[in-house]
């Protein structure tokens, strides 16, 4: 049953009369039979009596059981209330008993019991008071979808007398709601926590529950390992990782727009120019589908391939000359191209290109910070020789 709260402060008070018993002058009126309270809060249980004239009354109490027979016994002496009960009557006709802090065990029927001064002046009033005592109790639903519309609830086991002002509290901190629920909506992932509510003013507070939302996978990110510059012929470890509820189930790789791998790690041994590219992953479960951001892998290599070309052709006609250019595929590009001619040790030029003037054969070598590469040699001619 849930609460709908209004006072700062829990005190119950009743002013609604439930019963009245008379017997020739003698009477005791109840102004609630019925009482719910929340554990740890203050009951006042109202309640007038009257008698006939000529009597007076030295003993007036409450007590837990009905009076038959023996004497019932006052609940003031009972060790378990002392302290907690209050008689706010009087010996004329107010009988009002106030009970504070609440307790599980204080849930019974109590009854208002009065002794006068002439003989056979008891009188007990019948029905008494039954009290009720109730805690709190968070309601979550059991699935929880983000982007849906989510209400907790503060119940209780039976419907309160009194309404009093709520708390709700996650993970430790106070929230806004002051009434019986909680509205979501839309709930989200950063809404996931410990949730509880609570009486204003009150030490009484609901046992924590857990608000379990479900979510597709977001933050996606990709790592590399080893970090720093790649090297052909090095291991290299793509990594993605993914905020899910529940967890990613699938992690799919892709260079380009061409699938490569499948599995949260993609491994590359041994890795060659030819993987340099950017690389995506996709991560995905029952709520939905995520692609990280292109992750650039630029894979260092030394100088391949390296050619030469001539022109205007191989042969010269003595005191021309021709031009040699050499070409190689490196990362970093090439920084340096030596040009040596065959049968000597020592470098005839550097550069792009070489302008021979004489015959022989001649080729380049081509280096970057990761290696050198030489070409084939060409042979130059000189016509008519």
């Amino acid at each position: 049953i849930s609460l709908r709260m209004s006072l700062t402060n829990l005190h119950i008070s009743v002013f609604c009369v439930a019963e009245i018993v008379a017997q020739d002058g003698w009477a005791v009126r109840y102004f609630s039979k019925y009482i719910c309270a929340p554990k740890g809060s203050e009951v006042t249980m109202r309640c007038i009596y009257r008698y006939p004239k000529g009597h007076s009354v030295p003993k007036a109490f409450w007590t837990k059981e009905w009076g038959q027979g023996s004497e019932p016994p006052d609940l003031s002496d009972n060790p378990e209330y002392r302290g907690r009960v209050q008689y706010l009557g009087d010996e004329h006709n107010d009988c009002t008993l106030r009970l504070s802090d609440v307790r599980e065990k204080d849930q019974s029927k109590y009854y208002f019991r009065f002794i006068t001064d002439k003989p056979g002046g008891k009188n007990q009033g019948r029905g008494g008071v039954d009290l009720s005592v109730t805690d709190l109790q968070v309601e979550v639903p059991e699935r929880v979808i983000e982007g849906d519309k989510v209400t907790l609830t503060c119940k209780t086991t039976c419907r309160l007398t009194v309404r009093p002002t709520l708390t709700w509290h996650r993970n430790g901190h106070r929230l806004s709601s002051r009434t019986d629920q909680f509205h979501l909506q839309p709930v989200s992932s950063e809404d996931v926590g410990r949730y509880h509510c609570g009486v204003l003013g009150q030490n009484l507070l609901s046992p924590e529950v857990t608000l379990n939302v479900r979510y597709g996978p977001k933050n996606i990110s990709v790592s590399i390992s080893p970090s720093g510059e790649i090297v052909e012929g090095s291991s290299v470890n793509l990594t993605c990782s993914s905020d899910a509820n529940p967890p990613v189930q699938n992690y799919t790789w892709f260079k380009g727009t061409s699938l490569v791998a499948e599995g949260e790690t993609y491994t590359m041994k041994k890795i060659s120019s030819v993987d340099s590219g950017e690389y995506k992953c996709r991560s995905s479960n029952e709520h939905g589908v995520k692609y990280s951001t292109a992750l650039s892998l630029d894979v260092l290599y030394p100088p391949k391939i390296a050619s030469l070309s001539i022109s205007p052709s191989r042969e010269i006609v003595e005191g021309s000359s021709v031009t040699l250019t050499c070409s190689s595929d490196a990362n970093p590009p090439v920084q340096n191209y030596t040009w040596f001619k065959e049968g000597g040790s020592s470098p005839v030029g550097s550069g792009h290109s070489y302008r021979a003037l004489q015959r022989g054969s001649y080729y380049c070598e081509a280096q970057n910070e990761q290696g050198s590469q030489k070409s084939a040699a060409v042979t130059v001619s000189v016509k008519g020789i």
